[in-house]
């Protein structure tokens, strides 16, 4: 037969007890939960990057804001371009279909106009032509402003369509006015020449 042993049963309970009281002895930060993400991913992590997204998306809104100021910034005028500013017809320009242009220079930017048309207005400086047209051209916009003696043209380069046609200055209505007076009584003109010409003696005449 075997022999109760007492201090066998004993033994696992007062181990129980010992490691339950040295449990109930350690610091609670010991036991703190590590926090977790969210499960939707709005947590606070997420912050520090929505952060640096939005500072990211408005730095490349003020280098927009840079290049389109450079874009602007006073462009550098030749002497020949001069020569050409100093011959653009300023004030407004009564167009077809009771349509107006109006061109006015810049105040302190030598060679440069601000022309407006319906709701736009357009930045423009002068170039040289082959032709001797006064030429306006808002390159950003693609837009061309093109003045001859008789009358002045908007059109739109980039599709080479025009924006409004016949378009004139007092300047150019004097100046088609007198053509057509011109045109119209040649023999008057002619009549003044004819006057101041020397008379030649008859064939015959007595010697």
């Amino acid at each position: 037969m075997h022999r109760h042993l007492p201090h066998l049963n004993r033994a696992p309970r007062a181990l129980r007890i010992t490691a339950m009281a040295m449990l109930a002895a350690l610091p609670l930060p010991m036991f703190a939960a590590t926090p977790t993400a969210s499960p939707s991913g709005t947590g606070t992590a997420a912050k520090p990057s929505a952060g640096r997204a939005a500072t990211a998306r408005e730095q490349l809104r003020n280098q927009a804001k840079g290049l389109a100021l450079a874009s602007e910034t006073v462009e550098q005028i030749t002497e020949a371009q001069l020569e050409v500013a100093a011959r653009v017809l300023t004030g407004d320009a009564d167009c077809e279909f009771n349509q107006k242009v109006g061109v006015q220079p810049v105040e302190g930017q030598p060679g440069h106009f601000q022309l407006a048309y319906k709701k736009a207005i357009y930045r423009m400086v002068p170039h040289e032509t082959t032709t001797g047209a006064v030429r306006l051209e808002d390159r950003k916009a693609g837009v061309m402003w093109l003045q001859i003696p008789t009358k002045s043209m908007l059109m739109n380069v980039r599709i080479g369509q025009r924006m409004v046609d016949a378009c004139t200055h007092s300047e150019q209505r004097a100046a088609v006015a007198a053509a057509e007076a011109a045109a119209r009584s040649p023999v008057q003109a002619a009549a003044p020449a004819a006057a101041e010409a020397p008379s030649t003696p008859a064939s015959g005449a007595a010697q």
